[in-house]
């Protein structure tokens, strides 16, 4: 069976170097100096692959994982290291590459083909020597390990920091699943290819990246391109990844998706994240950190420019909230709090995970940004997810392309350019005994704010949907430069309030409008 997957490899290089053949081969010396070269390997060779899988059932195409490698515990794959002098392109460009073992969660295969400079395909084999086992070694028996084994997926690296190193630049690893990051980042939040049916009664889909086609770039290039072809059950398809590393790295994200039957609810753009706890919700019991999130809220810019920010919530119950929308500018999720002292945390450093935001290329027209929240009392498990909902509805026979920027940034002015909620904090009211009733204080700062004295009479714009605010006041603090926003929220029994909330100067907007789902 594994040498039948690594056939299978190596019989679609194949098809895709025939199709760049001529049909009939011209005979003798000199119709072979005649005969054009290939045209190089791109996203429409993608896009034909997808569009013939798609044409077929469904099948699972990884090959089956030895018992060595399916047992092993985290601590134990976690031994496994790429040998960096083994990667892909070692000394020779800007970027290099290096490959996750098969094992533990990370079951399935998937294929890597290197595109040359002069357009062909080299398969990239699996070879058992290119890890460092560490003590699994014993266990494992490395060296019965074949090249049809295939790997887990794949990372590249990248001189974010300094000339002399190349630092973690994108991973690709699990589903369909990638991380990116730029300089002065660390891993947190994640970008998937494609959500289906997420928080649905039948239950999600995940996707996967079978193949991968890396394009071999010169020596002194800064941009890496990456095709790759998603399978599941429903669908296929054809993506092509642009990365530009930098201070923010930008990845310029094409697809064409191919459906083998209709898909209820399309989440394009994921993004997952976790939200433990943070000002918005109780400290941890026994825990000394004050907040511990990657993400502390979700941004979105409308279609008719204006800015939302959603503060993120560790709900008891699964929550589902969805913003509505038509030719959207872009959306994210955000790490705002960047002080060490938000986290206190040595280890995690959560004040250095990037914030992601997404900005479509093209019209996406009609949809819903939809922020899925999750009930979790631990960190280690990712319990956030956005995506973008189209009106369109995916059916079979009609292919659906999209294309959006990603971008990984530690601050940015652009998003948004003017004030924006800082934090958020919730208390009772003293001396008040209703469980209905409660205190909010959103703090704003940036923009036009930081130019007002503390004597201009800004106001804050609040509304609710199911409830009614009282004791509405604003003041600037000296101490930090914010502007505090107080109010008091009483809620219906048994019902949460929809709250928003912007400050303007003489009817001037000068603020991002924060949204908020308080429940009682």
């Amino acid at each position: 069976m594994r040498a039948r997957q690594w056939l299978l490899h190596t019989l679609l290089v194949v098809a895709v170097l025939l199709q760049h053949s001529s049909a009939m081969a011209p005979s003798g010396q000199a119709a072979a100096r005649a005969q054009p070269a290939p045209p190089r390997f791109g996203f429409a060779d993608v896009q034909r692959l997808a569009q013939q899988r798609a044409a077929s059932p469904y099948m699972d195409r990884s090959s089956p994982l030895p018992d060595s490698l399916a047992h092993l515990t985290y601590d134990q794959y976690r031994q496994i290291r790429f040998r960096p002098e083994r990667a892909l392109w070692r000394d020779q460009a800007m970027f290099e590459v290096q490959f996750f073992q098969r094992g533990f969660n990370y079951r399935r295969s998937v294929n890597i083909t290197e595109v040359a400079p002069d357009g062909t395909l080299h398969p990239v084999l699996y070879d058992p020597g290119d890890f460092d086992f560490g003590s699994n070694a014993a266990a494992v028996h490395p060296q019965t390990l074949p090249p049809s084994l295939g790997f887990a997926g794949f990372r590249v690296h990248y001189p974010l920091q300094r000339p002399d190193y190349k630092d973690e630049l994108i991973v690709f690893l699990g589903a369909s699943y990638f991380r990116v990051l730029g300089r002065d980042q660390s891993y947190g939040a994640s970008a998937r290819g494609l959500a289906i049916d997420v928080a649905s009664p039948q239950g999600e889909e995940f996707p996967y990246f079978s193949d991968f086609w890396l394009v071999r770039p010169p020596p002194q290039e800064r941009t890496l391109t990456i095709y790759a072809l998603l399978d599941s059950p429903s669908l296929t398809g054809a993506y092509r990844f642009e990365v530009r590393p930098g201070g923010t790295t930008d990845v310029e994200v094409s697809a064409t998706l191919y459906p083998r039957r209709s898909v209820d609810k399309l989440g394009l753009a994921p993004l997952t994240s976790m939200y433990l706890y943070g000002l918005n919700s109780t400290l941890a019991e026994n825990d000394f950190r004050p907040e511990v999130h990657d993400s502390d809220g979700l941004i979105e810019q409308t279609g008719t420019g204006e800015w939302l920010w959603r503060p993120l919530a560790n709900p008891k119950a699964l929550s589902v909230s969805s913003f509505s929308d038509e030719h959207p500018r872009g959306f994210g999720l955000d790490q705002r709090d960047r002080d060490f002292n938000d986290y206190q945390d040595e280890e995690a450093h959560y004040q250095q995970r990037p914030s992601y935001w997404v900005a479509p290329l093209g019209d996406w027209g009609q949809g819903r940004v939809e922020l899925v929240e999750i009930p979790s009392d631990e960190e280690i498990h990712d319990n956030i997810v956005a995506y973008w909902v189209p009106a369109t509805r995916l059916v079979p026979g009609k292919p659906f392309s999209f294309s959006y920027l990603l971008s990984a940034y530690l601050y940015s002015p652009l998003w948004p350019p003017g004030g924006r909620a800082v934090a958020t904090r919730t208390t009772s009211i003293p001396g008040h005994a209703s469980a209905n009733t409660h205190r909010l204080m959103i703090d704003f700062w940036g923009g036009d704010l930081n130019l007002l004295d503390a004597s201009q009479p800004v106001q804050a714009q609040i509304s609710a949907h199911n409830g009614t605010v009282s004791g509405i006041t604003v003041q600037h603090l000296a101490e930090n430069g914010v502007w505090r926003a107080t109010f008091d929220v009483a809620s219906k029994p048994g019902q949460s309030v929809d709250l928003r909330c912007y400050l303007t100067l003489y009817g001037e907007a000068l603020t991002e409008t924060w949204t908020y789902l308080w429940t009682p």
